[in-house]
């Protein structure tokens, strides 16, 4: 299956990684891909670390285990990159998305000799503008559908418009900062 992207998503509950991976999976369905989304569940409460997965395909997908050697790693919370092993079987052909405000060149050291791409993105500041809250998981997700080049953005934004009316349809207020904060998000991840 070459053509098989296979995405690692690790936060702390709470945060809405495993939200964005399923969000990811609906949408990428919502294309004619054939998906998985799903989390790897450890002890259930908020602030825990969680693991969630990702994969996304033109053909039937005929492996259902977690991920281990992934082309692309998502943390949503750059507290755990001292916690856990974020880059552990991550391929140096990949690349690594973390949260964070601070520049990269602070950021590869804790990255345990990664030798791939490593991309950020502020979410804090992305989903405090468009939103007035701290929601990561949103802004994540639109950078990690540009940095792994899943879809198109056009396409990427229709179909997260469908997702949110259809989620949100009693209220609108929270389609529209979702929506700006993905616009957004497509532009700040760097």
């Amino acid at each position: 299956m070459s053509n098989l992207t296979e995405i690692r998503w690790h936060g702390r509950g709470g945060q809405g990684a495993k939200t964005a991976a399923l969000l990811l999976a609906d949408v990428a369905f919502q294309t004619g891909k054939y998906v998985q989304g799903f989390p790897e569940y450890g002890p259930e409460r908020m602030g825990a670390p969680i693991t969630a997965y990702n994969r996304i395909s033109d053909t039937q997908i005929r492996v259902h285990s977690n991920i281990y050697t992934p082309q692309y790693v998502v943390v949503v919370d750059e507290s755990l990159l001292e916690a856990v092993d974020v880059t552990s079987g991550l391929k140096k052909d990949g690349a690594i998305l973390i949260n964070t405000a601070r520049p990269k060149e602070e950021i590869i050291p804790h990255l345990k000799g990664y030798e791939g791409k490593v991309y950020t993105i502020d979410a804090h500041k992305v989903s405090m503008a468009a939103m007035g809250k701290y929601f990561p998981n949103t802004p994540l997700l639109a950078a990690i559908v540009k940095v792994a080049d899943v879809m198109d953005e056009e396409t990427f934004l229709k179909e997260m418009r469908s997702s949110f009316s259809h989620k949100f349809a009693s209220k609108p207020e929270v389609i529209d900062g979702n929506m700006a904060a993905l616009k957004m998000a497509l532009e700040e991840v760097r």
